[in-house]
């Protein structure tokens, strides 16, 4: 069955396919199988098992050697007959201050809400990559199923006109007329041709080789009022990445401040002499002097203020921005509303009277095809007028129905 024919009996019920992809697997495929979503989890979960970590004390020093080995007179080399010689074997543990050990917990937390954060967002994106590619290909099909309707027209037309122009109720040149109209189909069915196969291929990028199967099921749902959408700006997928960056900048901050403390540490020693001299024990404890604080700590501390002062910055930014986009994407929503009500409640039908007029016309011998050839194109551009309508508002739904993650 030739593809066109078929997409138009598919796209009026009258064509079952055998296989079809539904919208729910296409879903499930696009989200299992995303190269983008395995590194974003792997992200996720390389920052949760980090959190463990972070505030745990660095690993104790072990250090071993010999102290005071004589390398003169006649004890060189002897590792027992000098009692200053000590075979020494020490433990050391540093001990970042509970200040900086906190921080860091602090931001490794603030990291894996980012990560996940990122993840979410993520996933909104995906979906919303699905549902345009989907929608995309589905009005691809209506565009090529409307078009195989006026060459099934002009298919019909070519048949008849030579028994009519041998009865002498049509000119020679109507038939010329009816081939140069199928030969301009032809090159529009290229045309649409081609968006079908690329939006094809955007599906099969997220879905694989299913994608070439018939789509089954719709992916936009109800827009939200717009209202309701206003208040969950600061909920939008996007724009809730920002605490978690903003937690990790305070949590680096703490960290910065925790350094004008200073740290300690301890170390324990065994010392090991010859066996006519007692062993023994050191213990000793270190602390950092945090004394060019005016050159070293503060500096730090002032950059990391700046940076979280930047993140607030971007995320009120961005938060406008989004506002902006919002606002204009229901504008543009309401226009579209408006103007598919007037092209399918009057406009098509008018569309459709004068080309019944123009053929009636046509048929009794008052007007050209000419006539009828320019209102049934019209008429075509009319109906493809409302798919591209259509699929504006379809596209703009499926953005506006993914901007908070759940």
């Amino acid at each position: 069955m030739n593809s066109h024919l078929f997409a138009l009996l598919l796209g009026c019920g009258l064509a079952t396919p055998s296989f079809a992809l539904t919208y729910a697997e296409a879903l499930a495929l696009a989200e299992q199988s995303s190269p983008a979503l395995r590194a974003q989890q792997a992200a996720l979960a390389g920052a949760v098992s980090a959190q463990g970590a972070a505030a745990a004390l660095p690993d104790p020093r072990l250090s071993v050697g010999v102290e005071n080995l004589p390398i003169s007179g006649a004890d060189r080399f002897s590792l027992s007959r000098d009692f200053m010689t000590m075979q020494r074997i020490a433990l050391m543990q540093e001990v970042p201050n509970r200040a900086k050990r906190d921080a860091r917990s602090q931001g490794a937390q603030a990291r894996a809400e980012r990560e996940r954060a990122l993840l979410a967002l993520g996933v909104l994106q995906l979906r919303q990559a699905l549902d345009r590619s989907w929608l995309s290909a589905q009005f691809a099909l209506r565009r090529q199923a409307a078009l195989a309707e006026i060459a099934l027209e002009n298919q019909r037309l070519q048949d008849t006109l030579p028994g009519r122009i041998a009865a002498g109720t049509a000119q020679a040149a109507d038939l010329l007329m009816a081939r140069q109209e199928a030969l301009a189909l032809a090159d529009r069915r290229d045309d649409l041709s081609r968006e079908a196969l690329k939006a094809r291929a955007a599906l099969r990028r997220l879905v694989g080789l299913r994608a070439d199967e018939p789509l089954i099921g719709e992916a936009s749902a109800v827009v939200p009022e717009p209202d309701q959408i206003r208040t969950q700006l600061n909920r939008l997928a996007d724009v809730a990445v920002y605490p978690a960056m903003l937690g990790m900048a305070q949590a680096e901050l703490k960290e910065a401040q925790a350094e004008s403390r200073g740290d300690w540490s301890w170390e324990v020693a065994y010392s090991r002499r010859g066996a006519q001299w007692g062993d023994m024990v050191s213990f000793q404890v270190s602390f950092d002097l945090p004394w060019q604080k005016d050159r070293r700590q503060l500096p730090a501390i002032n950059a990391k203020q700046r940076e979280a002062e930047r993140i607030e910055a971007e995320r009120e930014d961005l938060l406008r921005r989004r506002a902006q986009e919002v606002d204009e994407q229901l504008a543009e929503l309401g226009a579209l509303d408006r103007q598919l009500d007037r092209l399918q409640g009057a406009g098509l039908m008018l569309a459709k009277e004068r080309v019944d007029l123009a053929m009636a016309g046509y048929q009794s011998g008052k007007a050209e095809l000419a006539g009828v050839l320019a209102v049934r194109r019209e008429l075509l551009e009319a109906r493809l007028r409302a798919i591209d309508l259509e699929a504006q508002r379809a596209d703009l739904r499926a953005r506006l129905n993914h901007l908070v993650a759940e």
